[in-house]
């Protein structure tokens, strides 16, 4: 029997190969979402999967979520609303320097991108991502490079600069930020704080800012 609300189903047993986690439903099957579009992929992710990951059946898993579209756009816009608070927080900051708070955000980014069990920003990549579907995805990391923009815009080296360059260096420093993530597949051994520092200068040096 399921329960209609968040909380814990009962009255089943649950699936072998995945231990009872204490998250709600949506919840495991975000989480199932993103172990499985991370491992096998996208297209070759099926609900039926999703579900017997979860520990549920399938017909059970659309009281909760509408199909894979769904725990797909809800895992991107988590890669991206942490950072863009952060943003948002730094933005409103008229106490520290820009460079200062540019470096924050970098790091900050870096290390919620790189420091989850999956690597997520690996989904932006996919065909899927550009349709109309997304476009809440899309329009939240819209918000997110421009808040990147008016940071580098604030600093010393970013007024400096005419429309057109600015354009280019927060391009640059965005796409820095979201490209670590395949570095950091590449060489996972090493710790996602070396990577945040290290992304944060590399950002600075962008932009032709001095180090926070």
């Amino acid at each position: 029997m399921e329960s209609s609300g968040g909380g814990r189903r009962v009255g089943r047993p649950r699936a072998a190969q995945r231990p009872d986690s204490g998250l709600a439903p949506r919840a495991e099957l975000l989480a199932a979402a993103a172990e499985l579009f991370t491992t096998r992929g996208y297209a070759a992710t099926t609900t039926r999967a999703v579900a017997e990951r979860a520990g549920m059946r399938q017909a059970s898993m659309y009281h909760y979520v509408s199909g894979k579209e769904e725990l797909l756009a809800d895992l991107l816009e988590s890669t991206v609303t942490p950072s863009l608070a952060c943003a948002r927080e730094l933005l409103a900051d008229d106490v520290r320097a820009s460079e200062e708070r540019l470096a924050e955000l970098c790091r900050t980014d870096v290390e919620l991108l790189c420091g989850g069990p999956h690597n997520l920003g690996g989904l932006y990549l996919l065909p899927e991502v550009r349709t109309e579907r997304f476009a809440g995805f899309h329009a939240v990391r819209a918000e997110l490079k421009d808040a990147y923009r008016q940071l580098i815009a604030a600093t010393a080296a970013g007024g400096a600069l005419v429309k057109s360059e600015l354009d280019l260096r927060t391009d640059l420093v965005f796409g820095l930020i979201e490209g670590v993530i395949l570095v950091h597949r590449s060489d996972p051994e090493r710790s996602v704080a070396e990577f945040a520092r290290a992304t944060a200068d590399a950002a600075l040096r962008i932009v032709g800012a001095a180090a926070a």
